[in-house]
């Protein structure tokens, strides 16, 4: 007589929880455009939302406990003139999250602690240079301020945020729309999908695709007959894959091992409503008291949901094992190492007494002076029609200085505006 052998895995029983009703945001217009990103981002401070707004493009930022209704007059991210497609908040600032939009620009903009009395309509910086709608955003995982845009013109532009430029452009690999694009762990490699239905594995500063239409899959998993974009999120630390369904109502999850069959289904969470996006937590947002392993949250038209998968456990002790160290908010590298060939792996850190965000961290926007690089003047001679060229050189100097002085002055009002405000909440705060 055989016996049934059964799986020996820590995560067979993880199961999915929507939160009480009192923890979901109520009342939040959410994005109706049509686009496959998943519309939510969140880190261990806010969550952002992709919204309905008119005559442009718009997201709400919410601290992570302002639970409950939203007021209709919430300050938005604002600045964007046509419908935002797609978010990321940045894995090394907590306060820094980047935009993208039909408008064809990205944005990356500094969100404040504190709620502000206005809409935030001034980016740090606008990154220009796709010629069509942008609608995919990934921050390098490793290296500072580097940050990956794909646009509808098939082209993948790689951006130093802290200075604005262009660090790499892959405008010939793709011929056709671009589905989805992340990075590999070290950030040495990117993988994407294509409307050509080609998976392509890329080392970006080479320019160069280095895998390409795999012959076999390892692995084959039936979903449904659904028609839905399946949004997927890895968590590296368990090895388990989360099939989120755009317009569906689960989320299926996957444990992935080295051994044959290497794809073990787990179990499925289950609800009425479908959902119109999910943002999906860092692990250094979760709370490890309770054996929490994954956070969503779940997009509905009206509101934002927060999923919860936990392991049962029966100590209240720290489960180590559940939690190994995980990358934290430090960057491993800096743009130019990486763009020179450094790779590194992320820096760790230990959940173990809890994760406590950073305080408030400006991004620093460091434009290079273009007359820097200008040739070094000739000998003087008397002025002459040959002199022309000296004299409009001459011209646009002036005319940099002066728009430099003017946006040195704005910034200070820009900065004696927030202090304002900081005065205004702390005095609001202290009648309440």
């Amino acid at each position: 007589m055989s016996r049934r052998v059964v799986r020996q895995s820590k995560f067979r029983h993880v199961f999915g929880q929507a939160a009480k009703a009192d923890q979901s945001y109520e009342d939040i217009r959410v994005s109706k455009v049509t686009w496959d990103s998943s519309f939510c981002a969140v880190n261990p401070k806010f969550l952002a939302i992709i919204v309905e707004a008119g005559g442009g493009g718009a997201f709400i930022v919410l601290p992570l406990a302002k639970t409950g209704r939203v007021d209709k007059n919430y300050p938005l991210v604002t600045g964007h003139t046509a419908p935002v497609l797609d978010i990321d908040w940045c894995p090394h600032n907590d306060n820094v999250i980047a935009s993208a939009s039909d408008d064809t620009t990205i944005m990356v903009w500094q969100i404040p602690d504190y709620t502000p009395v206005r809409n935030i309509t001034e980016p740090v910086i606008t990154l220009e240079g796709h010629s069509k709608r942008v609608g995919i955003l990934s921050w390098h995982p490793t290296a500072r301020n580097v940050l990956l845009s794909a646009g509808g013109d098939n082209v993948i532009i790689i951006w130093n945020v802290g200075t604005g430029e262009v660090l790499l452009s892959l405008d010939d690999l793709h011929p056709d729309v671009i589905h989805s694009v992340c990075w590999n762990s070290n950030g040495s490699l990117i993988a994407t999908t294509c409307k050509d239905k080609t998976l392509r594995i890329i080392d970006p500063r080479k320019g160069q695709v280095v895998a390409n239409n795999f012959e076999e899959p390892v692995a084959l998993q039936e979903m449904d007959t659904s028609n839905g974009v399946l949004l997927p999120f890895y968590d590296p630390d368990s090895s388990i894959v989360y099939l989120c369904g755009k317009g569906d109502s689960s989320i299926r999850y996957f444990e992935i091992t080295e051994e044959a069959p290497f794809v073990h289904y787990l179990n499925t969470f289950s609800s009425k409503e479908p959902q119109r996006g999910v943002g999906f937590m860092p692990k250094r947002g979760l709370d490890v008291s309770k054996c929490e392993i994954a956070r969503f949250y779940k997009l509905h038209e009206r509101k934002c949901e927060p999923i919860i998968m936990t392991v049962p456990r029966k100590s209240d002790l720290f489960q180590d094992d559940l939690y190994p160290d995980t990358p934290g908010p430090e960057p491993a590298l800096e743009a130019d190492e990486w763009l020179a060939g450094q790779d590194a792996e992320p820096v760790l850190i230990s959940l173990k007494d809890g994760y406590v965000p950073p305080k408030h961290r400006e991004l620093r926007v460091t434009k290079r002076n273009i007359l820097d690089a200008r040739p070094p003047a000739g000998p003087r001679r008397s002025q002459s029609a040959s002199d022309a060229p000296l004299a409009q050189q001459h011209t646009l100097e002036t005319i940099l200085e002066e728009i430099k002085a003017l946006r040195e002055r704005v910034q200070a009002q820009e900065q004696r505006i927030t202090a304002l405000e900081n005065m205004l909440c702390e005095l609001v705060d202290g009648t309440d």
